[in-house]
């Protein structure tokens, strides 16, 4: 069941639940994929209307290519056990679960999913908010082959470390390497957390910059006007798609021809930059599919 296909997940917007007309302009956004948020953006006294609602947006296959998540409220929530058992039976995409910080708790999540229904493809969303799941990335990454993505929490991370929001990020640095160390190892898709200033767009271009560089494969949003830089920011540029098609075409002909060395503009090309042009090939298709 592992998610070894590549998709684009660059733009991934959170939801109101309680919101009906934000799911219903959901399905006109320039959005990779969707959380509908069942948790902070949805107010106690409105949370079994909006999990009601939520599940039935998600089951409606109304919102074209874009993958349709549910974020259910967190393990330690008196809400975690309906919202499951209710996502389960929609089939969303995926699920996400607010601060899980061990293997045992993933454990818990695809049991729960399984004992609800929940078909084959609906994949589970581990959000990493807190120093235990920094210092747990690992094994919660490499848990369970229902487990797809890991979504970074670093608002939660930056209160847990009594850390303050700077440009750079530098006191988050050393949490967000655990976590990109830890889905690359165990193959999955890894989102940065979100940019909580919709005002500063260089800002936001600046962590969305940082993000790709880092290795992340999208970045989490919080308003509809983060989805078409973050978009820009984490496809491949014209530029990088011409090199990476240049790549591979030099290296299959030097290959064919027997030659043991291969360069493209002066530089050496080795198996590892035919692999990440292939990458670059394949995260530029994926997008192409969303069209």
């Amino acid at each position: 069941m592992s998610d070894t296909e590549i998709r684009s997940r660059r733009s991934v917007l959170y939801m109101p639940g309680a919101n009906e007309r934000a799911l219903e302009k959901a399905k006109t956004l320039p959005a990779d994929a969707l959380i509908l948020d069942l948790e902070d953006a949805v107010a106690p006294d409105a949370k079994a209307d909006a999990r009601g609602r939520v599940c039935a947006a998600a089951s409606s296959g109304e919102y074209g290519s874009r993958e349709v998540t549910i974020r259910v409220n967190g393990l330690d929530t008196g809400w975690h056990a309906e919202d499951i058992k209710a996502a389960a039976a929609a089939g969303p995409a995926g699920v996400v679960v607010p601060k899980v910080n061990s293997a045992d708790e993933v454990h818990q999540i695809e049991k729960a999913l399984e004992a609800g229904g929940a078909p084959d493809h609906t994949m589970i969303w581990a959000m990493l908010e807190t120093p235990v799941a920094m210092l747990h990335a690992e094994e919660i990454a490499s848990s369970s082959d229902r487990l797809a993505v890991l979504v970074m929490g670093t608002n939660d991370l930056a209160k847990e470390l009594h850390a303050e929001h700077v440009p750079g990020r530098q006191p988050l640095l050393a949490g967000l390497g655990l976590c990109l160390l830890a889905a690359r190892s165990a193959g999955k898709v890894i989102l940065d957390g979100v940019y909580n200033d919709i005002k500063d767009e260089e800002g936001f271009a600046a962590e969305c910059r940082q993000g790709r560089q880092m290795g992340f494969d999208g970045k989490t949003l919080i308003h509809p006007s983060q989805l078409e830089p973050c978009n820009v920011a984490y496809a491949p540029t014209d530029a990088e798609i011409a090199s990476a098609r240049e790549i591979i075409a030099a290296f299959e002909e030097a290959t064919a021809a027997g030659k043991g060395v291969v360069t493209v503009d002066g530089r050496m090309i080795e198996n590892l930059h035919v692999d990440n042009a292939r990458r670059v090939l394949a995260v530029a298709d994926a997008i192409a599919k969303l069209a």
